[in-house]
C-alpha cells in the first residue's frame, strides 16, 4: 500500500475548501496525510479521511510569512523522506505557486508530484495541471477536486462535493446551550481586514437582528475580542431588550464548529468561518467584500445570500486593507438587508424553498 501527501499551506478556510479533494484522494485506498501551515492545522484536523496532520510554516505563503528557515526546511524534507510517500498532491489558490513545495517534495524523494502551475515547472512536476478558463475558473472547491482527479482519484459524485468536518463535535458552551432557539451567529471579524466589519456596523447588524427577536451570538478569535465587545455594547444600547451573547475568544475551532452547527444561520464576511459554517451545513448570509471573486470563494454547497457591493472600486484587488475610505462595499449593507436575508434563509432551513442552487460538480460551477 502506498501513502499520499496532500499539501495545503494557507489558512483554515482554504484547508476546509480542500476537504472534498482530500476525500477523493482517500478513496483511492491509500492513507492521506495533510501538510498544513500552523494557521490551517486546526482545520486540517477537522477534515474527514485525513490520516495524520503535519505542520510547516512556509516562507512563501500566509498573511505574515516567516523568514526562510534552513533548519526547519531541512527537517521537513527529512521527515517527508522518512515517511516514504509515493505521491504528493499540492493544492494552491489560483494566484499561488506550487513550485517551492514541489521542489521540497522532490528533495524528499517523492516519486510522483502533482500540482497546478502556470509557470514552467522543469522536472518538479509529473502532472502539471492547469485551471480552466476564465483565469482561475470555477470555485476553489472544484479547482481542488480537479487536481485530485489529475492525480488519479475518481471524480466525486455531486453529493461528495460538499464540505464536511469530523463528527461528533464538542458540546456547546453552557451559555449557548441555554439560549432560546433558533439563534443567529454574527462573526464580524476576518483574518484579512478588508473582509471584516467595522465595530459600529457589526453593532448595528446585531441590534437589528436582536430587535427583530433573534438571539444573536457574536463569535471571533482572541484577537477580535475588542471588535465583538464594541459590537455588543452598540447592540445593547440600540436594542436593550434583545438577546446578544459575546463568545469571542472562548472557543477553539472545533468548538466554533459546534456553535455554527447549532445556529439557524451565520452572518459572516468572506473568511474562514464562512467555510466552516458551510462544512457543518448551516446557511450563510455572506457579507462579501469583492477584493476576491465570489465565484471562487463564496460559501459552497449550502443556502446562501451574498450581500455587499460587488462592483466596488476594490473589486479583484486582493487588498488586505480596504483601499476605499469608509469600506463602502460592506458598510453599505443595512441591518434591514441582513435581517431580510436571515429570515429568508431560516425559512429555507425550516423547509421553505430556496433559490440557491445545489453544487453540480465539474468545472465552472460556483455556489
Amino acid at each position: 500500500m502506498g501513502r499520499t501527501l496532500a499539501v495545503r499551506l494557507d489558512s483554515d478556510g482554504d484547508v476546509l475548501l480542500t476537504g472534498p479533494a482530500v476525500r477523493a484522494l482517500a478513496r483511492t485506498g491509500n492513507p492521506v496525510d495533510l501538510l498544513a501551515s500552523p494557521a490551517g492545522a486546526a482545520a486540517a484536523r477537522l477534515l474527514p479521511d485525513v490520516a495524520e496532520v503535519l505542520e510547516y510554516s512556509a516562507p512563501w505563503s500566509g498573511f505574515r510569512p516567516p523568514p526562510v528557515d534552513r533548519v526547519a526546511t531541512a527537517a521537513l524534507v527529512d521527515d517527508l523522506a522518512a515517511r516514504g510517500y509515493d505521491l504528493a498532491v499540492i493544492f494552491t489558490s489560483f494566484h499561488q505557486s506550487s513550485l517551492p513545495m514541489a521542489l521540497l517534495a522532490r528533495l524528499a524523494g517523492i516519486d510522483r508530484v502533482v500540482a497546478t502551475s502556470e509557470d514552467y515547472p522543469g522536472s518538479l512536476l509529473d502532472v502539471r495541471h492547469r485551471r480552466a478558463d476564465p483565469p482561475g475558473g470555477g470555485h476553489e472547491v472544484e479547482a481542488a477536486v480537479e487536481i485530485a482527479v489529475a492525480a488519479g482519484a475518481a471524480r466525486p459524485a455531486v453529493g461528495d462535493l460538499r464540505l464536511a468536518v469530523r463528527r461528533p463535535l464538542p458540546p456547546l458552551p453552557a451559555e449557548v446551550a441555554a439560549l432560546p432557539r433558533p439563534f443567529v451567529v454574527l462573526h464580524p471579524g476576518a483574518s484579512v481586514p478588508s473582509r471584516g466589519l467595522a465595530p459600529e456596523h457589526a453593532g448595528a447588524l446585531a441590534a437589528g437582528l436582536a430587535a427583530a427577536g433573534h438571539a444573536v451570538v457574536l463569535t471571533g478569535g482572541p484577537g477580535e475580542r475588542g471588535l465583538t465587545a464594541a459590537a455588543l455594547g452598540a447592540a445593547r444600547a440600540a436594542a436593550p431588550g434583545g438577546t446578544v451573547l459575546d463568545l469571542a475568544g472562548r472557543t477553539d475551532l472545533p468548538g466554533l464548529a459546534a456553535v455554527l452547527d447549532a445556529a439557524a444561520c451565520v452572518v459572516v464576511g468572506n473568511t474562514g468561518p464562512a467555510h466552516l459554517a458551510a462544512a457543518v451545513g448551516t446557511p450563510v448570509v455572506s457579507l462579501f467584500s469583492p477584493v476576491v471573486p465570489p465565484e471562487r470563494w463564496a460559501p459552497y454547497g449550502v443556502p446562501a445570500v451574498l450581500l455587499g457591493d460587488q462592483g466596488a472600486d476594490c473589486r479583484g484587488s486582493r487588498a488586505r486593507d480596504c483601499p476605499v475610505p469608509g469600506h463602502p462595499c460592506l458598510s453599505s449593507v443595512s441591518p434591514a438587508a441582513v435581517l431580510e436575508a436571515v429570515e429568508e434563509l431560516t425559512g429555507a432551513a425550516a423547509g421553505a424553498p430556496t433559490t440557491v442552487p445545489e453544487p453540480e460538480g465539474g468545472p465552472g460551477c460556483a455556489s
